[in-house]
């Protein structure tokens, strides 16, 4: 017999209820109950950083967590940062730097790049990098990501 709760949390900027199953991970529940398919699950043992999101403004592996854990929490996905007609500018900087290949860790690579730089406006290189050690690329060389990062947060200074 399966044990539910229900959880009541913000995703992506809307209030979302739901009956869960207790033993579900959230990043199972993001996918499969909303339709948020953006967090990739890779390795489901919080190493591989594919299924990173922003839960209350800090970087999370969502297979490390239950959706029970995350009742009353403001989520953000990779959806929330943009869409096809309108990337956000670290999306865009990701495009101009050839920061992906086959894409598969780009959505938790955005997320925890997003929450690191929103803390860390002015980072070097070597804060990025350290910054993305818990994310793995198989493709990039990481070179591009780094770039790519450090044109986003110079464009956010600009801008604000």
């Amino acid at each position: 017999m399966s044990d539910t709760r229900r959880i009541i949390l913000n995703v992506n900027g809307t209030s979302r209820t739901a009956d869960v199953e207790t033993r579900v991970h959230l990043a199972d529940f993001l996918r499969q109950s909303l339709g948020l398919t953006g967090t990739h699950l890779g390795c489901e043992h919080g190493v591989c950083g594919a299924c990173t999101i922003i839960v209350d403004g800090n970087a999370v592996r969502s297979c490390l967590m239950l959706a029970v854990q995350a009742d009353g929490a403001n989520i953000e996905t990779v959806e929330s940062l943009g869409n096809a007609n309108a990337l956000s500018p670290l999306q865009q900087a990701f495009s101009r730097h050839h920061a992906l290949q086959c894409g598969f860790c780009t959505p938790g690579m955005l997320m925890s790049l997003e929450a690191f730089l929103r803390a860390n406006p002015q980072p070097g290189a070597a804060e990025i990098r350290e910054a993305i050690s818990g994310n793995i690329c198989r493709c990039t060389g990481y070179q591009g990501i780094v770039e790519a990062a450090l044109a986003a947060a110079a464009e956010r200074r600009g801008a604000a």
